[in-house]
């Protein structure tokens, strides 16, 4: 792929038209003056370079030049259509809408390129390189499209002709030329690019097309509104190309992210259970769709539901898709009997061995709840504690004394189970830090564990339940934060009615 150009140094005040020259030795400009008008009152007719040398020592208005330079002015030589009359030596500001390199090495100046109008009228700026080492110079961001003369010499390490004649020349020059485009156009990726060549080979206009310039034009069919309708058209293609290939890029990442997506909010496998299933998944802040949380939820054939929901530290796609390995991995390992102490230690295998650093880690909160629903296992690695409600019983956290340690942070950790007891109606929120962590007003205070057992109790007061339930919670702690939240935040609830 093309790398980008590098912002160019600015030009000197002189160079673009903005201040006089400062010694009379200084060179004629390298952009045309507007059809018409007196160049004094363009700026480009201050452009100037300082090692360019004319060949047209009679035009006394921009002084003369002792030698000879890359860079001309090929519009503006006696018999070109303008004499010594049409110069100046003030400046004015008159607005253009488009500039034109013109990369071209005719050694003679001739006037290769006529006056041009944009569509509104406006004049259309040139600028004038004899090699690509100038044309790299002034090619600055305010370039809108390159002429390429497909005849331009090719540096000597691209060149791939030799002495003699025949074929065997033809062929070498038509490399170079090719090559002379590629090199500008690996020179220029955000810019529009036009062809020139000769109406007797218009073969190598329609090659320059394929190689990827927007046009080809003819050299000796040029005039002023055809070359102005080319630029412009060359212009709005480029435009339109860039366009569509950005969306075909945000096309495919947004199915990168579907994909990973649908690996961090999977579809839960609760077929033939009784208990109710909600969740909700919002990353933080503008990190488009995707954060390191994760959650998980499948009854295995005994009957036992199992639930799981952890958090990987960091925020990015590495992160996140090593969310979507643990969780795909604690699934497999779930339904293949693994449950407990033996499983996080499993996981914490898993992690070591896929993070793309040793400092990363995860925490997570497991529970398997009985086939009757009245009782559940609980193992916590660094995670919150569940919030468990019930008829009668206000919201509460489950015990979190036996809190074995984040995945990844020690070699050999335990993770003890807890049992504890559900009741035979309830519902059971698993959540991660990012739901307690916003802060509470403008202040440092965070919400944190006993202020969302609050929050949910009062919700629950007043009458909400599943989905409803999750969004007033997730938007009332986004609210008390003023905005949206730092972290990630994923809910997970699950409800046991008789």
């Amino acid at each position: 792929m093309p790398v980008p150009v590098p912002r160019q140094r600015a030009i000197p005040a002189v160079e673009c038209g903005q201040a006089p020259a400062a010694s009379p030795d200084s060179g004629p400009s390298t952009e045309q003056a507007p059809p018409g008008t007196n160049p004094a009152e363009h700026p480009a007719a201050r452009r100037e370079h300082p090692a360019e040398k004319r060949e047209n020592p009679t035009d006394t208005s921009t002084g003369t030049s002792t030698g000879t330079g890359a860079l001309g002015d090929r519009t503006r030589e006696p018999g070109a259509g303008a004499g010594p009359a049409t110069r100046g030596t003030t400046s004015s500001t008159t607005p253009t809408n488009l500039t034109l390199l013109l990369i071209e090495d005719d050694p003679a100046g001739s006037p290769i390129v006529p006056d041009l109008l944009d569509q509104s009228g406006k004049p259309i700026r040139v600028r004038t390189a004899r090699n690509l080492t100038e044309a790299e110079r002034l090619l600055t961001d305010d370039v809108h499209c390159i002429l390429l003369d497909l005849a331009l010499s090719a540096p000597a390490p691209v060149r791939a002709g030799g002495e003699g004649g025949g074929a065997g020349e033809d062929d070498g020059e038509d490399s170079d030329e090719l090559a002379v485009l590629r090199h500008v156009l690996e020179l220029a990726p955000r810019h529009a690019v036009l062809a020139l060549t000769s109406s007797s080979d218009a073969e190598r206009g329609a090659e320059a097309v394929a190689v990827g310039a927007q046009d080809y034009l003819f050299r000796d069919e040029l005039d002023g509104r055809l070359l102005s309708r080319a630029i412009r058209y060359a212009v709005e293609r480029k435009r339109s190309d860039s366009a569509e290939r950005r969306l075909a890029e945000g096309r495919v990442r947004a199915q990168e992210n579907r994909r990973l997506e649908r690996g961090l909010l999977p579809t839960p496998l609760l077929a033939g259970s009784p208990l109710r299933f909600a969740a909700r998944y919002r990353p933080g802040r503008s990190r488009a769709l995707l954060g390191g949380d994760f959650y998980d939820v499948v009854r295995t054939p005994d009957g036992t539901v199992h639930a799981m929901i952890g958090d990987v530290c960091g925020h990015g796609p590495d992160e996140a898709a090593l969310g979507v390995e643990l969780r795909i991995a604690w699934r497999a390992l779930t339904l293949a009997g693994l449950c407990g102490d033996e499983l996080l230690g499993t996981l914490q295998q898993v992690l070591e061995h896929e993070r793309s650093d040793e400092e990363i880690f995860a925490t997570l909160c497991a529970v398997d709840i009985a086939p009757d629903g009245r009782s559940a296992g609980l193992c916590l690695a660094g995670h919150p504690s569940p919030l468990v409600a019930g008829p009668g019983a206000p919201a509460r956290l489950l015990p979190y004394d036996n809190n074995g340690p984040a995945l990844g942070l020690l070699p050999g950790g335990r993770w003890p189970r807890t049992q504890v007891e559900l009741g035979a109606e309830w519902s059971l929120m698993l959540y991660t830090d990012g739901l307690i962590e916003g802060h509470v007003g403008e202040g440092r205070e965070r919400l944190g564990q006993d202020g969302m057992v609050e929050l949910v109790r009062r919700q629950i007061a007043e009458g909400l339940e599943g989905e409803r339930l999750l969004r007033a919670t997730v938007n009332e702690v986004r609210a008390l934060n003023g905005g949206e939240l730092a972290d990630d935040v994923a809910v997970v609830l699950l409800d046991r009615t008789p």
